[in-house]
C-alpha cells in the first residue's frame, strides 16, 4: 500500500490565498481522473488521491465527499461525464472536516440543492469552514457548509432502495464517519466500506491529548473497522486503497473486479492500528509532544 507522505509540511499554508491550492502536494492529489463504474450502481467521481463516490437510485442520487475547493467542479463535470445530473444528486455525506475532503461541499451544496449529513462531533467543524480545528487552528480552512441532518452512530439514511449505516471512527477528526452499504451487480451483493481516515499524524496521544479521549476514541476506531464485513475497500485517500493501480486493472477488463479487495481492507486496518500503537508506545515513554506538522489526509 502506498503510503502518503504524513510529514508534509504545513509551511506551504502559510501564505496561500484563503481557500487556495498553492502546494504541489494538493495539487498532485487533486490530478482529474476520468470517472468510472465501480461496480453496480457505484462510481468513482473524484481525483487521483482524493476520493468521491457517486450512488445511483431511480429517486435520486447520493454523493460522498467533496474534496478540494478546487475539487469540486471535477465532480461537478465528472457526474455530467457519467450521464447524470447533477441536480439530481439528494443527500450529500462526508468523511471528515479537513479541508482536502469538506472544500468542496459548500459548493455541491449549492448546485445540488441535496440535503447534507453529517456527524455530530465534525458538524460544528463543518459549520466553521474549519476553523478551531483541534490540531490545525485556523490555518486550513474551507468555505462553511450548513449540515441539514446529524447523523449518530449506527444510524443510517436512505433514498430509493439503497441504504448507507455511519459508523463514528473518531479520531483523524472527532467525528471521523465510516459509511457502509451493499451494491448490487445482477445476482451479486456486495459489502462497501467506505473507510474513513486512520491516521493518527502528529497527534498527541498521551498526557496534554491533542484532544480529551482521543487516544480511546482511536481504540474504539479500530474495534469498530475490525468488525465490519468488507468485499469492496474504499476510503477517502487513493493510496489507502491502492486507487490508481485497481482502476488500471479494471479497465483492462480483469476479472474478478479488483476493487473487491477483503484482504486488503484488512491489511489496511491492521497496518494503521499497528501504527497508532507504534506512536502510542512511543509517546508513553517520551511524554514530550510531537512538534513536526503534517498536511491532513
Amino acid at each position: 500500500m502506498l503510503k502518503i507522505n504524513v510529514l508534509f509540511a504545513l509551511a506551504f499554508f502559510a501564505t496561500t490565498i484563503a481557500f487556495g491550492q498553492a502546494d504541489p502536494t494538493s495539487r498532485s492529489w487533486n490530478k482529474p481522473v476520468p470517472p468510472f463504474q465501480i461496480v453496480g450502481n457505484l462510481y468513482y467521481v473524484g481525483a487521483t488521491e482524493i476520493g468521491s463516490f457517486l450512488i445511483t437510485t431511480r429517486q435520486g442520487h447520493i454523493l460522498l465527499d467533496g474534496g478540494f475547493v478546487e475539487t469540486a467542479p471535477q465532480i461537478e463535470r465528472n457526474i455530467a461525464q457519467l450521464g447524470f445530473k447533477l441536480e439530481d444528486v439528494k443527500m450529500l455525506l462526508n468523511s471528515h472536516a479537513h479541508f482536502d475532503h469538506a472544500g468542496g461541499l459548500a459548493e455541491l451544496k449549492q448546485k445540488t440543492g441535496a440535503k447534507f449529513i453529517a456527524s455530530a462531533r465534525d458538524a460544528e467543524l463543518l459549520r466553521a469552514g474549519g476553523h478551531g480545528d483541534f490540531r490545525f487552528g485556523d490555518t486550513l480552512a474551507f468555505p462553511p457548509v450548513a449540515v441539514d441532518h446529524i447523523i449518530g452512530d449506527g444510524e443510517s439514511i436512505e433514498l430509493g432502495d439503497q441504504r448507507l449505516i455511519a459508523w463514528m471512527t473518531p479520531g483523524h477528526t472527532k467525528g471521523n464517519t465510516t459509511w457502509t452499504t451493499k451494491i448490487s451487480d445482477g445476482a451479486k451483493s456486495y459489502d462497501v466500506v467506505f473507510a474513513g481516515s486512520p491516521t493518527v499524524l502528529d497527534y498527541q496521544l498521551v498526557g496534554k491529548e491533542s484532544y480529551p479521549g482521543i487516544a480511546a476514541d482511536y481504540e474504539r476506531t479500530f474495534a469498530v473497522l475490525k468488525k465490519l464485513h468488507c468485499d469492496i475497500f474504499l476510503s477517502d485517500h487513493g493510496s489507502f486503497f491502492s486507487f490508481l493501480e485497481k482502476r488500471e486493472r479494471l479497465a483492462r477488463g480483469e476479472k474478478p473486479n479488483p476493487f473487491i479487495d477483503p484482504d486488503g481492507y484488512k491489511r489496511f486496518v491492521v497496518q494503521f492500528e499497528n501504527e497508532f500503537h507504534q506512536k502510542l508506545e512511543a509517546q508513553k515513554k517520551t511524554l514530550v509532544p510531537a512538534t513536526s506538522t503534517p498536511k491532513p489526509e
